[in-house]
């Protein structure tokens, strides 16, 4: 498990591939390997990966196989790329954002990026898929860090960040920009929370759930936000 609060960006100095397998060896900065072992996990830009070698005191080896690379971005990866890293977290840790499991969920483009002052707001694509566990001040994982949903539009299939000035600091964030990719984890708690309901309602309504939803959408009312609670807005849990 992981707290959604990244501790370090990493840089992929290698990347190989051989039989289905691509192979990463990343420098973290001093001292973010102490007390490593191989097997641990390391989050990069939100994928749990393992630690398969460990080099130096910085640098460290992993191995993602085919599945990974088809969901995540690290198959767009190459030497030089900057990468959010956090480690597992340990028992007793303090979640500073929300507990993230490393399984990215999908995969999506920047539409936009717009610096207001010392805020960014970042505006990312929502495929039709996901909409239903997006809702404004919900809790959703970009590339490994924990932030708050400011703003969605499931019509025009977005939703927006913001990212505070220290969130920029302690992550690759500063350098995206339109058309980067990037890494989605779904909170899970909102998950289990959208498909109960939804469930629950189609059992007992059956044919008549899309016309129970229609009505409500006419009152303005997602049916999936039904038995939502929405999270505190922050701006930003990293």
């Amino acid at each position: 498990m992981f707290t959604g609060i990244v501790q370090a960006v990493a840089e992929i100095v290698d990347v190989t591939d051989q039989r289905g397998i691509r192979t990463f060896v990343i420098d973290f900065p001093k001292g973010f390997c102490a007390d490593l072992e191989i097997g641990a996990s390391i989050a990069i830009d939100g994928v749990c990966l393992t630690v398969t070698e460990i080099q130096s005191d910085v640098r460290v080896k992993f191995d993602v196989m085919l599945q990974s690379l088809l969901i995540t971005t690290l198959s767009k990866y190459c030497s030089s790329q900057l990468v959010n890293a956090e480690r597992a977290a340990k028992d007793g840790a303090e979640i500073g954002g929300h507990p993230l499991s490393g399984h990215v969920d999908f995969n999506v483009a920047i539409v936009d990026v717009k610096q207001i002052e010392d805020n960014y707001c970042v505006r990312l694509a929502l495929p039709d898929a996901w909409k239903r566990y997006v809702f404004p001040k919900g809790y959703i994982a970009l590339n490994g860090a924990s932030l708050t949903v400011a703003d969605v539009n499931k019509h025009e299939g977005w939703f927006e960040v913001w990212l505070i000035p220290e969130t920029r600091r302690m992550t690759v964030f500063e350098s995206k920009v339109s058309g980067d990719f990037i890494n989605i984890e779904i909170e899970r708690g909102t998950q289990v929370v959208v498909d109960t309901v939804r469930d629950t309602l189609n059992e007992n309504l059956g044919p008549l759930l899309p016309l129970f939803e229609k009505l409500l959408l006419e009152q303005g009312v997602d049916l999936d936000s039904l038995g939502y609670k929405p999270q505190a807005l922050s701006g930003s849990k990293n």
